[in-house]
């Protein structure tokens, strides 16, 4: 195993039972809280699309919001949070994806990105895809091209990955 995705693992704690009983939660913060582990997971995620032409980093609410924007800055593009229904101030673009126990709304404004822009979308973690989904379907929306989705850790064992097609992945740590 790599050494980085050794540190990474060392550093998500397990919360069993959360949010219900039967689900373990990979919770990252104590990972954030670790200078080197922030770094690692910031650097290596930029890295990975450095040669992708990105302009925008696209951050989902929450986690993902603290992880995007500093891999935004190392690659010299901006930032764009996608968030929930209600939270934004200013005209947006909406779209409600379905959850395992209901659905969800994701919001972005409309003059976030630019037409024909390359938007790179982040989040904590990729489960399901329907986040990940929805916020690739705003940036269709907006005019732009989502050319990769990265987060620091996969949960792949709910095949997530699949809902995003050929979209390039990232993923620093995956569970199967």
């Amino acid at each position: 195993m790599d050494s980085a995705v050794a540190m990474i693992k060392d550093l998500v704690r397990d919360i069993p039972d959360f949010p219900k009983p039967g689900v373990t939660f990979k919770d990252i913060t104590p990972l954030l809280a670790d200078a080197h582990g922030l770094a690692s997971c910031v650097d290596a995620l930029a890295r990975h699309f450095e040669d992708a032409g990105v302009d925008k980093v696209l951050g989902v609410e929450a986690r993902g919001f603290i992880i995007a924007a500093p891999v935004a800055y190392r690659l010299g593009a901006g930032f764009v949070p996608v968030r929930k229904k209600g939270k934004l101030p200013s005209a947006v673009y909406s779209d409600t994806y379905d959850l395992e126990y209901g659905s969800d709304t994701l919001e972005v404004h409309r003059d976030a990105l630019q037409p024909g822009e390359r938007a790179l979308v982040v989040d904590d973690v990729l489960a399901t895809g329907g986040t990940a989904a929805a916020t690739c379907r705003l940036v269709e929306k907006l005019g732009a091209h989502a050319v990769g989705f990265g987060c620091v850790l996969e949960l792949g064992f709910l095949r997530g990955r699949r809902k995003l097609g050929q979209l390039p992945v990232a993923a620093l740590v995956s569970y199967e």
